[in-house]
């Protein structure tokens, strides 16, 4: 990617841009790790976590490149130090995608470094339910290939259906509340510039 800088042009991703990445990568992991509720399933669990919230605020600021790194990188982390380590390789997957859509989407807004807010509510949704399909069907698939009746499985997805949404709707409204102090905050340590 070329961006215009005073100037000249500059290629590749920065120091800055892997600093401001690792920053949202650990503000995802920690909000999943240390702000989670994990609650029973008719096959296992399942959690509400604050994570979401910072994995569309990646994408929304950094962009669907940056975020999505972001997003996987702190999300899948979260997975890996925990007992969810069997869950790393479909988290990872999930959240890259998830960012990619949510970074993606505003982009059809027009702009770069700030979109309105109707473009931001609709890059938070997009991404959001981009999450809830692939994490919906995937539990759905893993629990089918498990072994288990289809009513099990389908009470499973119930559960986690329930859970997701909520936490979904509740992230959304976050990350939409949260992304113009962020914002004007990357803007005034000159982000946007350095990009």
């Amino acid at each position: 990617m070329t961006t215009q800088v005073s100037g000249h042009h500059k290629k590749g991703i920065t120091i800055y841009d892997i600093a401001v990445t690792a920053l949202f990568a650990a503000l995802c992991y920690v909000a999943t790790t240390f702000f989670k509720i994990e609650i029973p399933t008719p096959v296992g669990r399942t959690m509400m976590h604050a994570g979401n919230i910072f994995c569309l605020l990646a994408a929304l600021l950094l962009g669907p490149a940056r975020g999505a790194a972001a997003d996987a990188i702190g999300m899948g982390l979260s997975d890996i130090l925990s007992v969810w380590i069997a869950s790393a390789p479909s988290t990872i997957v999930m959240r890259f995608c998830m960012g990619l859509v949510t970074g993606a989407v505003p982009k059809l807004g027009g702009g770069t470094s700030k979109h309105s807010m109707k473009w931001v509510i609709i890059g938070a949704v997009s991404g959001m339910f981009t999450y809830y399909v692939l994490y919906l069907g995937y539990s759905f698939l893993k629990d089918l290939i498990l072994g288990n009746a289809v009513a099990t499985c389908l009470a499973d997805v119930g559960v986690k259906a329930v859970t997701s949404g909520i936490t979904g709707i509740l992230s959304v409204i976050a990350a939409c509340l949260l992304y113009i102090p962020f914002h004007k905050a990357l803007t005034a340590a000159g982000y946007y510039r350095k990009r």
